[in-house]
């Protein structure tokens, strides 16, 4: 559940690496296809960060697109969320850098690693810190360089994912608050199937593949996402006593097209009225919800007054759902 908002997104900004990887490069790297890539997944390239571009820079690069999209100011943010699983470092946090990057004087910084539910969550607690009256203006990104931790050598994953990022502005604003309802969840048993070794090489007493590359057991995350989206996702509509079809936009986790055609199908939530970042980004984790949201206004489908649910999940396993006026 929520207590009142007292929090409003204003502001959303985006950035992708410049270098493109396509289908059709990726096919003189692994044993794939274009048409077998678009018919599993639908998602057609992604892109690249440059050898020197890191997850500070991407993120960086989305609060400025931010600032001068919607001519706003970031001097008098009181607090930054970064929600990546691909910091430049262990520390400094990725916020640390990007707050002395943009010149920001007075603001606590964190990094939150909730993998590809990391937006919602940094959204979830930004709304939060506002509404309890302990922040008034906060920067939550979502930003991601996967390329760097990806096995170009395993067809299962290399095709999914790409680098992005994607930022919110969350103010104080007791008169027109985004958020209405949420619902969080987590399943850390079931984590051996989607990890990226760091410390440890063991889960639980099993033995893990240590190469610092993401691995991934595709068939049981999707088994887990496409059973566990559609509860949460009632869950958050319970919570915001809202029903399914009060919903304009529904935007999940970009991580593969027949996934989110699944999610639907079950939740009996009409395909058309979903927004999705995966087809020229791929799977960018906690980058896709606010990449997909830029996509929406872009393309002019977001309108002021839309009721939107994201709903993030994946590594963890994680997720969280969250129902959202939309007042931009």
């Amino acid at each position: 559940m929520m207590q009142n908002s007292k929090a409003r997104i204003t502001a959303i900004g985006s950035y992708v690496p410049e270098k493109v990887l396509t289908n059709k490069d990726l096919e003189k790297i692994v044993e794939t296809n274009d048409e077998w890539i678009v018919k599993r997944t639908g998602i057609k390239e992604r892109r690249i960060a440059n050898e020197n571009e890191f997850t500070s820079d991407i993120s960086f690069k989305a609060v400025k697109d931010l600032m001068e999209k919607y001519n706003k100011s970031v001097e008098d943010v009181d607090m930054i969320i970064v929600c990546t699983l691909t910091p430049d470092y262990k520390t400094p946090s990725v916020a640390s850098i990007i707050q002395a990057k943009l010149g920001i004087k007075n603001a606590g910084a964190i990094d939150l690693n909730a993998a590809c539910a990391g937006f919602t969550y940094g959204l979830y607690m930004a709304n939060g810190l506002i509404t309890s009256g302990l922040n008034r203006k906060i920067l939550v990104v979502g930003a991601e360089t996967l390329s760097k931790i990806t096995d170009y050598e395993d067809r299962t994953t290399c095709i999914l994912f790409g680098d992005g990022a994607g930022a919110a502005l969350v103010e104080y604003d007791e008169e027109q608050p985004s958020f209405i309802s949420s619902y969080l969840g987590s399943e850390g048993e079931k984590g051996k199937h989607l990890y990226c070794t760091n410390l440890s090489n063991q889960m639980f007493g099993e033995e893990l593949i240590n190469n610092n590359n993401i691995i991934q057991n595709g068939r049981e995350v999707y088994k887990w996402a496409v059973t566990t989206v559609p509860k949460g996702m009632q869950a958050v509509l319970n919570n915001g006593s809202t029903l399914l079809n009060e919903v304009d936009w529904f935007v999940p986790h970009s991580a593969n097209l027949r996934m989110i055609e699944s999610i639907c199908e079950r939740s009996e939530f009409p395909i058309d009225k979903t927004l999705n970042s995966l087809v020229d980004c791929g799977n960018t984790s906690s980058a896709t919800i606010p990449l997909s949201l830029v996509k929406g206004v872009k393309e002019g489908k977001l309108k002021h007054g839309d009721k939107v649910l994201l709903y993030g999940f994946g590594g963890g396993l994680t997720h969280a759902g969250l129902l959202i006026n939309w007042t931009l």
